[in-house]
């Protein structure tokens, strides 16, 4: 087949590269840049750099030429073309544009998931072809897992051998048509086993950093927002302290809130239409039910009745078990055997039969 390649520079995409094309297939690199300069958000980070002085680098930061470079360079030892493809335009008005909304709504987005989605398996896969590039399947350095069930006729994600690195909960709003065309060719090794090859091939230093976070500086930076003075209450409503906006805080975050109290605080809620941030203790940060949005199908096309599974609200952490159901109005609940701590709106709710996913959705509510 002919393969192209989604590269970062850094070892998971570099080794998945050199594994498609040791395997036999036709390999193509592509890379693309998500910062312009003229644009909004840009713009924006360059004068808070500018004025602090501190140099971000990350995921979304202003130059990554040199990353360009040295994955050109990677390109060349393994004997694959690379293009680089501008989807900056799109990246500020889809995934910057969610995080703005989704914080200044009071909620807590994962841009990595919308990036996956839209962008990553999205847009560069569409302007690839539409620059003349041609190739059978994409590919990248996720540790993940893809399937077809003959029975069912759906494509499916699996977690990935490595359970340390499964990335599936970033890619569980990848659709049918995404899933159909896409290879992770270390969905079945360790990270280790990848860090063995790149050292061979002399890739990157021995020890080389993991890939960079979205975004290494203030999240409030990316918002363009001046800040808004308002209440930190208790569930009582009791003014316990003064807050600068309440984007600069998320469900479940006990540092920072400025509070002296018996015991450590936590927030609870977000209530932008009043411009309070919600605090308590610990206790009641834990909730039994989970319900989702924006639902995405994956292994299956709906959901029957009451069906026992195991569900992660956040990137980090085991899936736990759970009961789910599709609400009337379409929405994915999950009943957890034991309560979670800190469901988080904005976040996602995905549920797995096992290490398949089976849907998930955006969390808006919890309790």
């Amino acid at each position: 087949m002919k393969v192209l390649v989604g590269m970062s520079g850094g070892i998971d995409s570099s080794v998945a590269a050199l594994l498609l094309k040791d395997a036999g297939h036709e390999v193509v690199g592509v890379t693309m840049t998500i910062w312009k300069e003229d644009l909004p958000t840009a713009e924006r980070l360059r004068k808070a750099t500018a004025e602090t002085g501190i140099k971000i680098n990350s995921c979304y930061s202003p130059d990554k030429s040199e990353d360009i470079e040295a994955t050109k360079a990677i390109c060349r030892k393994i004997g694959i073309e690379h293009f680089v493809l501008d989807c900056s335009e799109l990246y500020e008005g889809t995934v910057l544009r969610n995080f703005r909304d989704e914080y200044l709504g009071g909620r807590t987005p994962n841009p990595c998931v919308w990036c996956n989605a839209l962008v990553k398996f999205g847009a560069l896969v569409n302007y690839a072809r539409q620059r003349g590039i041609e190739f059978d399947k994409f590919a990248t350095g996720h540790y993940a897992r893809v399937l077809y069930d003959a029975v069912s006729g759906r494509w499916s994600l699996h977690r990935a051998v490595d359970v340390k690195k499964d990335q599936t909960y970033f890619l569980y709003r990848l659709n049918q048509g995404q899933l159909s065309t896409v290879l992770f060719p270390l969905g079945e090794m360790t990270k280790d086993e990848v860090r063995k090859i790149d050292e061979r091939y002399g890739f990157h230093r021995p020890g080389q950093d993991e890939s960079q976070d979205f975004y290494g500086g203030d999240y409030s930076d990316l918002l363009g927002v001046a800040s808004e003075q308002g209440n930190i209450v208790d569930t009582e409503g009791k003014v316990l302290g003064r807050h600068e906006g309440v984007w600069h805080y998320t469900v479940g975050q006990r540092r920072g809130l400025g509070i002296a109290a018996p015991r450590p605080l936590y927030v609870l809620a977000l209530r932008p239409a009043t411009n309070e941030v919600v605090v308590g203790y610990e206790e009641e940060t834990y909730q039994r039910t989970v319900r989702a949005g924006l639902v995405n199908w994956g292994a299956v096309e709906t959901l029957e009745g009451d069906v026992p599974v195991m569900a992660k609200i956040r990137s980090t952490g085991d899936p736990r078990p759970a009961v789910a159901r599709l609400l009337p109005d379409g929405r994915l609940e999950a009943v957890f055997d034991e309560p979670v701590k800190a469901a988080t709106p904005g976040q996602s709710l995905v549920l797995y039969n096992h290490d398949i996913i089976m849907a998930g959705g955006i969390i808006d509510e919890a309790f």
